[in-house]
Formats: structure tokens, C-alpha cells, sequence
């Protein structure tokens, strides 16, 4: 990204301690390709996101795919957005989620523990769901856990109303199907690999509206495939229970769940947050199960 920021329309800085700082979206335009290159970084360079033509949803020809060969490690140690970075109180207060390898290197989350997953290295990358650069108390944060210097941390952020910041986030399709799996307590391990697709969503200067049309590009249109070991009978309670489908706020959009639980992610049932439909494939037999479907009409509402 820093070798093509022209291209990409992104702007790179260095910070106070010397780490890299890249804007992909708040004081520059940013582009839907720097949102591919985000997704892929977010997935630590273990998967690949494309955008290209389809006929499913036809009032929205495009959608991203996402494939890895490695969905645990991609998905869950590195792209999920679970690293709480935080500064300071009121007005000037920092707070964003941090993605990307970085994370394996901290493992500063519970999930860690149940991944049994750590990276040795000497350089940190973070992509951070922002509308602006970490503090120099965060960097230190950072560059603390990860046990690198300030200097060798690269930041990259981007606000969900920019282009490439909703890319990014539809991109995390597969992440939400690997992150509702985790939940439903499937074994990890017998997750081989993994595909999935969503539409690319049109971006919204308003915050709350942006963040709805990202969740409803998977909530409503996301398909997930996960090729699994074991049991078919696993893999079919599996499909089952996937889907957003089976969530008690199925059926609105994102947007107006959110205003409606006065902007509190906890009292938004946690097993909305995953694809539309799930395929799932038992690699020992060849089985597959499906379960789920995609809503063009809320899909179109959603998306205005």
C-alpha cells in the first residue's frame, strides 16, 4: 500500500514514535482496490478477496469473495476485530478494534487460548476500524504487547462510511461464519477450508447508516462454504445453526436494529452476526448440507 498510495489514494505518514501511519479513507478519498488490499492484510496475507461480477443479486452485480486455505488462522488469529485499543475520556477519548496479524503477536484476547496460536516476528501491522490515527499512548500499547519497537509498527485505519472501509468490512464474511462457529462450539480443527461471498455495499456518509449496510451485506446476502472433517451428521447440525437466519432479529436492517437497542451491540441477539447462507461440505463423505437463503428484497431495502 505505501508503494502504491498514489494509485490507491491513501496517504502515509510517520507517527510521533516513527510507525507507519496509513489513511485509507478519512482524509483522502481511498478507493474500492485499497479496500481489497485492507481485507487482505486484516487476513495476514493467508487468503485472498476479489470483486467481480455476479447474477445473484440483480440490482447489485458485484460482490467480494473471500477464500483461505487456512479459515482458522486467517479468519479468527488475525482478521477478527478483537483487540479493544483505547485512550483517554470524553471528546478527544481514542477507541477503535483492532484486526490483522498484529494480534497474534499480543494475543491479548480470550479467544487466543482457545485457538493455541502465536506469532514470533519482528514487524506488527494493525487495521483499525477509525476515522483516525492511534495516540502516541497507544502505539506504546501496542508495540508493548507485541514485543516489537514503535518503529516497526505499521497502523492502517479507515471509517466504515469510506470506500475502502466497507469493503474491508463486508470482507469479513467467512470471519462472522468462522466466529458463529467457534460459538456453536464446533471443533476448530476440523475446519479445512473456506469460502465465501457477499455484495459490495454502497458506502454512506453517515455512520450508523454505513455500519448497517455492511452487516446487511452479509446478514441478508452472505454466503459461506467451510469444508469440514468428521461426522455428517455434524456438519449438518452445523449448516442448521449457521445462518443468520436463525437469529430472533432476522428480518430488519441492521440500521434499525441498532437504533432500536439505543446503540448497545449486547442486547442485539450475537447470532444475527453471521452469513445469509451456509453450505457446508463433509470432506470424509462428500456430503453437503445447506440451510439458509438470500432476502433480495430486504437486501434492496437495506441497501436504498
Amino acid at each position: 500500500m505505501v508503494a502504491d498510495a498514489a494509485k490507491l489514494r491513501v496517504a502515509v505518514s510517520k507517527g510521533a514514535r516513527g510507525e507507519t501511519v496509513i489513511d485509507a479513507g478519512k482524509s483522502v478519498r481511498g478507493s474500492i482496490e485499497a479496500g481489497l488490499r485492507l481485507a487482505e492484510i486484516c487476513l495476514g496475507g493467508l487468503g485472498t478477496v476479489t470483486l467481480s461480477p455476479t447474477r445473484l443479486n440483480p440490482k447489485w452485480p458485484f460482490e467480494l469473495a473471500v477464500r483461505t486455505t487456512d479459515p482458522v488462522v486467517a479468519c479468527l488469529a488475525s482478521q477478527y476485530a478483537g483487540w479493544a485499543l483505547s485512550h483517554g475520556e470524553g471528546k478527544g477519548a481514542f477507541f477503535a478494534l483492532g484486526s490483522g496479524p498484529g494480534r497474534a503477536l499480543a494475543r491479548k484476547e480470550p479467544l487466543f487460548a482457545d485457538l493455541g496460536y502465536k506469532d514470533r516476528a519482528s514487524r506488527a501491522t494493525l487495521v483499525l476500524e477509525s476515522d483516525k490515527a492511534p495516540p502516541p499512548e497507544v502505539v506504546d500499547k501496542v508495540a508493548g504487547a507485541c514485543g516489537v519497537a514503535p518503529e516497526n509498527l505499521a497502523f492502517i485505519f479507515a471509517p466504515t462510511q469510506s470506500l475502502a472501509g466497507s469493503v474491508q468490512v463486508v470482507a469479513r464474511v467467512l470471519e462472522v461464519a468462522l466466529h458463529k462457529t467457534h460459538e456453536l462450539h464446533f471443533p476448530l480443527e476440523r475446519v479445512v477450508d473456506g469460502l465465501a461471498c457477499a455484495p459490495l455495499s454502497p458506502p454512506h456518509p453517515n455512520f450508523v447508516e454505513a455500519m448497517g449496510r455492511t452487516n446487511d451485506a452479509i446478514i441478508y446476502a452472505g454466503q459461506a462454504h467451510l469444508f469440514v472433517t468428521g461426522p455428517d451428521e455434524d456438519a449438518e447440525a452445523l449448516a442448521q445453526k449457521l445462518p443468520s437466519t436463525t437469529s430472533r432479529d432476522f428480518g430488519r436492517p441492521f440500521a434499525e436494529i441498532f437504533k432500536a437497542v439505543k446503540g448497545d451491540f449486547y442486547a442485539i441477539d450475537p447470532m444475527l452476526f453471521s452469513p445469509a447462507q451456509a453450505i457446508v461440505t463433509a470432506v470424509d463423505s462428500g456430503r453437503t448440507f445447506r440451510a439458509g437463503g438470500i432476502d433480495h428484497k430486504l437486501l434492496d431495502a437495506c441497501f436504498g
